[in-house]
C-alpha cells in the first residue's frame, strides 16, 4: 500500500510540474477539437471517423456525462441502445450487455485503450475502479472484440476516456449534496502551455446508502501528462489510483422487498469489500513518416482486494484477500499506403501477472431477526496459493478502402497464455466443499479472427456488416478455487461467434440514427455435470443471442430534442446443464435447459429522453428520462419471472455566469418499487430481489476558473 501510494506521489510530482514550469510550447494537434462528436478511438486504437467503423459502437461525449452527472455508471451507460447496467450498492454493478444480467466475465472494462486487470482477474464491478465522473468520454463496442483486445471481449467493451490536460490554466471545483447522505467533491486543476500540459482529478463520494448500514465511499485521483517532445513524438503519462469501501448489501425476499424495502440483513462489515487499485502507463507515440506511426506503452497495475463475499455469508462464510501486480506493454506499428486506401496496423501486447489468493474461514452472528452482525476470524485458511499468468498477444488488422463505397476491415490475433499455479496448503481429501487442486502449470492458445465491411450509400448514410470470433479464457478463480467441483484445472476457453448487420446515418443537422441486428452463438461456456456420484465443471454450455438495437436522436425544434434507445432480445440454452441440491433425495441432481430463455436477460431495454432548452432562458436545460427494463426470467427453469421496471428521472441544469452553473437531479420520481436483480437458486421457489433506489433527489454547484 505505501509503495503504490509513493509511486503515485513521484506521477503526481511530474503532472503538476507544468504549473510551476511552463516554459515550452504544445504543437496543435495535441488539443485539437476537431469533430469530437463524430471520432472514436477504441475499434483501432486510434481517432478513427465513426462512419468508417464495421461494428456498433455507442458514445457518450464529455457535454453528455457533464450534463448527466452521474453518480453511478448506470445512468450514464443506459443511455446506449443494447446496454444495460444495474445498480447493485454504491457504484456496484452488473452489465448485460448482449448477453444475460451476469458477473461472467464476458466484458472488457478499459481506461483510455488499456485493460484495468488481466484477463483472470475480471470483476463485474470493475467501473468503479475507474474514475468515469471526470472522464472526458465514454465508448461501448457492443458484441466481440477479441481481435484487437484478446479475452473478455464477448458481450462488449466499455472504454472510458480521460480528460485531456489544457494548455490554460483550469480550475474546476464540483461539490454535490444528495439523499441518504451523499455527498460527492471533484477537483480538477490543469496547467501547462503549447508542449507541456499536465491535468489532476480527484473524487471523492461517500454515502449512506438508502439501505440500513449500506454506507459507501470513495476516493480516486487520476494524473495526466501530456508533452510534444519534438515535431515527431508525443508522449502521454497517466496515473489513476482509487479506494473504495463498500458496506455488504443483502437481497430480499418478496415480503420484506414490498414492505421494509430498507431492510439489510448484512451489519459492521458484513459482506464488505476494500478495494485499492493504482495504475499506471506511458504511451510514446512516433510519427516516423507522413504514414507509419509507432506506438509503445508500458503500462504497471497494481490491486489488493480484502472482501467478504456476501453471497457466501449464510453457507460458507470467509474472508478473501487477494492481489495482483500487472507489469507489461502494447506495441503497435501503422502503416497507410496508396493514399490511405489500405491501412495496416501490427501489434504485440505482453502481460505478466502474479497474484496471490488467500482465504479464511469464519464464524458469523445472527440476531433472533437473522441479522448478521459480527464474525469471528478462525485462522483457519480454505485457500492459500500464488498464481502468475502471462499472455503474449500479437495481432494483425488492416483496412482497405475499395472504392468511394466500400471500406473492409480484417484481423485476426493470436494469444498465447501459460499459468504457474502454487498451493501452500496440504492436501485435505476430507473437505469436499474446498478442493485443493494440485500445483500446476496450464497453457492456452487462442486465434481470434474478424471481418468487416461498410457502405457508403450516400453521403450521409452507411450500411455495416461484420463476422466476429471473441473467447475468455477461464478465470484464476475458477481454475484454482473450484468449491466442491472437480476438474477444474482442465477448463477451456469459453468461445463466442457473432454475426451483425447495421445501419446508421443522419437526415441533416436533424435526425440521426443507428439500427443493428446480431446473432451470437457461445460454446464451451462452463457447467457443472454429475459424474459417478461426483460434481465437475466442464467446458459444455451452449448459448444463442439474438437482438436488435436501435438509437435515435431527433431535433424536434430549436428548443426541444428527443433521444431513443430502443432493445429487444431472445437468448436461448442450446445445451446447459445445471448441478442442484434437491431435498428431495438429500442429493445433487442435474438438468439440462436446452430450449428455456436464458435466466436474467431481459427481453426489452428502453431509455428515452426529451430535452428541452427554451429560448427566452438559454442557460437553462431540462431533460425528463424514461428508463425501463422488461421481463425476464429469474432462474434456467423459466418457472418464474420479474415483470420489469419503468423509471422516470429528471434532469435541470442552469448556468448561472460563467463560472458558475447549478444543477438538480431527481432519480425515480415516482418512488417506484423495482429491483436491480432479481434471481432464484434452481429448485428453490423463493425470489431474492435487490430493492432499487426509492425517489432520491441530488444538488449541485459547479464553479469554474
Amino acid at each position: 500500500m505505501c509503495l503504490k501510494r509513493s509511486a503515485f506521489a513521484i506521477i503526481f510530482a511530474v503532472a503538476v510540474s507544468p504549473i510551476f514550469f511552463p516554459n515550452f510550447a504544445f504543437s496543435e494537434n495535441l488539443n485539437s477539437p476537431e469533430s469530437i462528436q463524430e471520432i472514436v478511438v477504441t475499434t483501432t486504437r486510434e481517432v478513427r471517423n465513426l462512419n468508417e467503423m464495421t461494428e456498433s459502437i455507442g458514445v457518450l461525449s464529455e457535454d453528455d456525462l457533464r450534463n448527466i452527472s452521474p453518480s453511478h455508471p448506470a445512468e450514464a451507460l443506459n443511455r446506449i441502445a443494447g446496454v444495460h447496467i444495474n445498480n447493485l450498492g454504491g457504484e456496484g454493478h452488473m452489465a448485460s450487455i448482449r448477453q444475460p444480467i451476469t458477473t461472467a466475465g464476458v466484458y472488457l472494462f478499459l481506461e483510455d485503450g488499456l485493460p484495468t486487470r488481466p484477463t483472470g482477474f475480471f470483476n463485474h464491478n470493475g467501473l468503479y475502479e475507474i474514475n468515469i465522473s471526470q472522464s472526458s468520454r465514454l465508448e461501448v463496442i457492443k458484441g466481440p472484440a477479441s481481435a484487437l483486445y484478446g479475452s473478455d471481449a464477448i458481450g462488449g467493451v466499455i472504454n472510458v476516456i480521460s480528460k485531456a490536460p489544457s494548455v490554460t490554466s483550469e480550475l474546476d471545483l464540483n461539490h454535490e449534496l444528495g439523499s441518504d447522505g451523499w455527498q460527492r467533491s471533484l477537483l480538477s486543476v490543469s496547467n501547462g502551455n503549447n508542449n507541456l500540459a499536465a491535468r489532476l482529478d480527484f473524487n471523492h463520494t461517500q454515502s449512506d446508502g438508502f439501505r440500513d448500514a449500506a454506507d459507501y465511499d470513495r476516493q480516486s485521483l487520476t494524473g495526466r501528462v501530456d508533452t510534444q517532445i519534438n515535431d515527431r513524438m508525443q508522449l502521454k503519462i497517466m496515473a489513476a489510483y482509487s479506494t473504495i469501501d463498500q458496506s455488504g448489501v443483502s437481497s430480499l425476499e418478496i415480503e420484506d422487498y414490498q414492505k421494509n424495502t430498507r431492510k439489510n440483513f448484512y451489519h459492521d462489515d458484513i459482506g464488505f469489500r476494500e478495494v485499492e487499485a493504482l495504475r499506471l502507463s506511458t504511451e510514446l507515440a512516433y510519427e516516423i513518416s507522413g504514414n507509419q506511426l509507432l506506438t509503445l506503452t508500458p503500462f504497471y497495475r497494481d490491486n489488493q482486494m480484502l472482501m467478504m463475499p456476501s453471497w457466501m455469508v449464510t453457507y460458507d462464510p470467509n474472508i478473501r484477500d487477494y492481489e495482483f501486480t500487472s507489469y507489461g506493454a502494447l506495441l503497435k506499428y501503422r502503416q497507410r499506403f496508396a493514399d490511405n486506401a489500405l491501412e495496416l496496423i501490427v501489434g504485440m501486447d505482453f502481460d505478466s501477472t502474479p497474484s496471490t489468493y488467500r482465504e479464511e474461514k469464519i464464524e458469523v452472528t445472527q440476531t433472533e431477526e437473522n441479522i448478521y452482525t459480527d464474525y469471528t476470524r478462525s485462522g483457519e485458511l480454505n485457500y492459500h496459493f500464488d498464481a502468475k499468468q502471462r499472455s503474449l498477444s500479437p495481432y494483425i488488422q488492416a483496412e482497405l478502402q475499395l472504392n468511394d463505397q466500400w471500406r473492409l476491415n480484417l484481423g485476426l490475433r493470436q494469444d498465447e497464455f501459460s499459468v504457474d499455479y502454487e498451493d501452500f496448503l496440504p492436501a485435505n481429501p476430507e473437505d469436499t466443499d474446498h478442493r485443493r487442486p494440485a500445483s500446476a502449470s496450464i497453457d492456452y492458445s487462442k486465434t481470434s479472427p474478424k471481418f468487416g465491411a461498410v457502405y457508403q450509400y450516400s453521403n450521409d448514410h452507411q450500411a455495416y456488416a461484420n463476422y466476429r470470433y471473441a473467447f475468455r479464457a477461464p478465470t484464476v478463480g475458477a481454475l484454482f478455487r473450484p468449491g466442491s467441483s472437480q476438474n477444474s484445472t482442465e477448463l477451456q476457453p469459453v468461445s463466442s461467434v457473432s454475426a451483425e448487420v447495421g445501419f446508421r446515418g443522419q437526415f441533416g443537422d436533424d435526425f440521426g440514427y443507428e439500427l443493428a441486428l446480431y446473432e451470437m452463438n457461445t460454446e464451451d461456456d462452463i457447467v457443472s455435470v454429475i459424474q459417478d456420484s461426483s460434481r465437475l465443471t466442464v467446458n459444455a454450455g451452449e448459448t444463442v443471442h439474438r437482438g436488435i438495437e436501435l438509437g435515435l436522436d431527433y431535433r424536434l425544434s430549436d428548443e426541444w430534442q428527443l433521444g431513443l434507445s430502443l432493445t429487444r432480445t431472445d437468448q436461448s440454452y442450446k445445451d446447459f446443464t445445471y448441478v442442484f441440491f434437491s431435498r428431495s433425495c438429500f442429493c445433487n441432481q442435474q438438468i439440462n435447459f436446452a430450449g428455456n430463455q436464458v435466466g436474467k436477460a431481459p427481453e426489452k431495454l428502453a431509455n428515452i429522453r426529451l430535452a428541452y432548452r427554451p429560448k427566452i432562458l438559454p442557460e437553462f436545460n431540462a431533460e425528463l428520462e424514461w428508463d425501463a427494463v422488461g421481463e425476464y426470467y429469474t432462474d434456467e427453469t423459466n418457472t418464474q419471472a420479474y415483470d420489469g421496471h419503468n423509471l422516470l428521472n429528471l434532469r435541470l441544469n442552469y448556468r448561472l455566469s460563467d463560472q458558475f452553473d447549478a444543477y438538480l437531479r431527481g432519480a425515480n420520481l415516482t418512488d417506484k418499487l423495482y429491483s436491480t436483480y432479481t434471481s432464484n437458486q434452481v429448485n428453490n421457489p423463493n425470489i431474492s430481489y435487490r430493492p432499487g433506489m426509492p425517489r432520491s433527489w441530488f444538488i449541485g454547484l459547479r464553479w469554474a476558473l
